[in-house]
């Protein structure tokens, strides 16, 4: 009885983590429909990227109390990556849909939708790798290769927050040409985390590595402040800041590996 429990705490929350990727479509889906006023459609955006945002918790909670009560295995962890596929993969796409150009730019939106098509394919396939590469041992736990579908997620989800709140929180913001502006850089940026999630750049695993120690609490401090005095901006500024810094910094190892690799060639001619 009491192994019952331990293992259907994890499963529950795992399952949770489904449930808000579909409370996220569900919401995603309502904008633009039934005649509802602009206000409406903004609290849909809103509603469907915090839901992204609310699977994420649950995403980290059911890996800690299955560590947490030993009850790690693959069921677990292909359940995991299923309701992955659905609260990472298509709710983000999904809500890309509705974040990007809409029918009335028709071109436009066939671009996003091409663009939320890779960007489910390149989640199914970071998942499927990242699968493969825990079983067969690659990696050493405190480090990512390439972006994780939750991260990604939660830059197309912040996006969809911050637009959704602009006009309540930011009403000097709540422009036309600003929100078309967001629209182009949602579908930019989708395109930008679909290549990444499948690419080989190096992440930092944020509980293993950078959420421990001292580390921790120097990192907390700015972050919260960010989020007393910026709000949903903040949420933006955190996750594209993860994903970016990322690539900078597997850029700048490509540049000084390069640099040295030439430098090496330089001192063999010399001798």
């Amino acid at each position: 009885m009491a192994m019952r429990k331990v293992v259907i705490v994890p499963t529950l929350l795992t399952l949770g983590n489904a449930v808000c990727g579909l409370a996220s479509i569900a919401y995603a889906s309502r904008i633009g429909k039934d005649g509802f006023s602009r206000d409406f459609d903004s609290l849909y955006l809103a509603a469907s990227g915090w839901f992204i945002l609310a699977a994420m918790v649950f995403d980290s909670l059911d890996g800690f109390t299955a560590r947490l009560f030993k009850s790690t295995g693959r069921f677990g962890a292909e359940l995991d990556s299923l309701c992955d596929a659905v609260s990472f993969g298509v709710a983000p796409a999904f809500l890309l849909l509705q974040l990007g150009p809409r029918w009335d730019q028709p071109h436009l939106h066939q671009l996003t939708a091409a663009v939320a098509t890779l960007y489910l394919m390149c989640t199914i396939l970071r998942l499927a790798r990242y699968n493969v590469e825990s079983l067969d041992g690659v990696g050493s736990g405190k480090k990512f290769r390439g972006l994780p579908s939750p991260a990604a997620a939660g830059c197309l989800a912040s996006l969809a927050v911050f637009c959704g709140e602009l006009p309540h929180s930011w009403p000097a913001l709540a422009q036309p040409q600003f929100s078309s502006g967001l629209e182009f850089a949602a579908v930019v940026g989708a395109l930008f985390v679909a290549i990444l999630m499948v690419s080989r750049v190096g992440y930092p695993h944020l509980t293993k590595s950078l959420l421990r120690g001292p580390v921790a609490l120097i990192l907390a401090v700015p972050a919260a402040l960010l989020l007393v005095f910026l709000r949903e901006l903040a949420v933006v500024l955190l996750f594209w800041a993860y994903a970016l810094v990322g690539f900078g910094r597997h850029l700048l190892g490509r540049s000084e590996s390069r640099r040295r690799s030439l430098a090496g060639a330089n001192e063999r001619l010399r001798r």
